[in-house]
């Protein structure tokens, strides 16, 4: 089927090798073979060089093993989608990969990955989606992928990565979901972080960051979820967090947070999740919160709260467990069991 442009046999039970034969398909511009048993080694991705009109090549989701060869660099210069997640990859990622500069999608998540990112990722100038998350991936995240001015999708979570943010990620203005959760990343949140308007999703949860939580956190107009939970900032909420008014989930538990809850938390109508547990926080829980008519769950246990219980809105289906393991919380209040 020498004419043959689009090959799609993805989501079945196929299993053994992937035939190298498939380099014979000079004008096969999609191969999807994703979602399969496929066992094959990583050879068959080689010959693929001779397919110069490659557009879009899907092998996740299959058992591959062995390592990504450097001739991946060698693939379509045409190609714009190369998914190869939950594949049990091992190894590094090749640097060869910055030579396919018009990938827009790249998904190397869910391996055995090791070493570092490649500093020649940062030469993917059209690239929007970047996923590398669980894997084994160590190092700092290098500033060459500050490059990637078309960047919307980052995903980096689930590695050992250390080392500090790089500050040049407030100068991605098409960035809109941020996931660098569950690393060794440490040090300040840099100030030029918070002026992505844009951003909806930014996870930085279970590292060592430290520093305040600084006011311009409120200029992140578009945010839905904010989760800075399991670090080591400290200082004071900023009230400026009130002006997220797209916020749906909050999480900034089990830090060094301290002082009280701020009123304007109020104003977050769009809410539906808030954390606030496991800090230091004391004061009283603003009677405000009872406008957040869509708040499902709220966490303020393991604080120093204390004062009474606000009573209306979402209070009312709000269990003890909430508010446990405070200072001085009224305790005449009836929970819902």
């Amino acid at each position: 089927m020498s004419k043959l442009i689009r090959l799609h046999i993805s989501d079945n039970y196929f299993t053994g090798n992937v035939p190298k034969d498939l380099s014979n398909l000079r004008k096969l511009e999609v191969l999807n073979l994703a979602g399969n048993q496929l066992t094959s080694e990583v050879g068959f991705l080689t010959s693929l060089t001779n397919c110069k009109f490659l557009r879009t090549l899907w092998v996740d989701y299959n058992p591959l093993k062995g390592t990504l060869p450097n001739s991946l660099g060698n693939l379509s210069v045409a190609l714009e989608s190369f998914t190869a997640s939950t594949c049990h990859f091992k190894g590094t990622i090749p640097t060869g990969i910055g030579n396919l500069t018009n990938l827009i999608w790249l998904d190397l998540g869910a391996n055995d990955l090791t070493g570092s990112i490649p500093a020649t990722l940062g030469q993917l100038q059209k690239l929007q989606r970047l996923y590398i998350a669980g894997n084994r991936i160590q190092g700092s995240i290098p500033n060459d992928l500050c490059h990637l001015k078309n960047l919307g999708y980052l995903h980096l979570s689930s590695n050992k990565l250390f080392g500090s943010i790089p500050s040049c990620f407030g100068d991605l203005p098409m960035l809109r979901q941020l996931s660098l959760d569950s690393n060794v990343l440490a040090f300040n949140i840099s100030t030029s972080f918070w002026s992505l308007r844009d951003l909806l999703v930014l996870s930085l949860s279970s590292n060592f960051l430290t520093g305040n939580l600084l006011p311009e956190v409120g200029n992140m107009k578009s945010i839905t979820t904010l989760d800075l939970s399991k670090n080591l900032i400290s200082g004071y909420i900023p009230r400026r967090i009130g002006e997220l008014q797209n916020l749906v989930n909050l999480s900034l538990s089990q830090n060094k947070l301290q002082g009280s809850i701020p009123v304007e938390f109020g104003d977050l109508l769009s809410l539906e999740s808030m954390d606030l547990s496991q800090n230091n926080l004391s004061g009283t829980i603003p009677k405000s919160l009872e406008a957040l008519i869509y708040l499902k769950y709220l966490n303020v246990s393991f604080n120093k709260l204390q004062g009474e219980i606000p009573n209306g809105g979402p209070f009312v289906n709000f269990t003890a467990e909430s508010f446990i393991f405070n200072e001085a919380l009224c305790e005449h209040v009836i929970f819902k069991s």
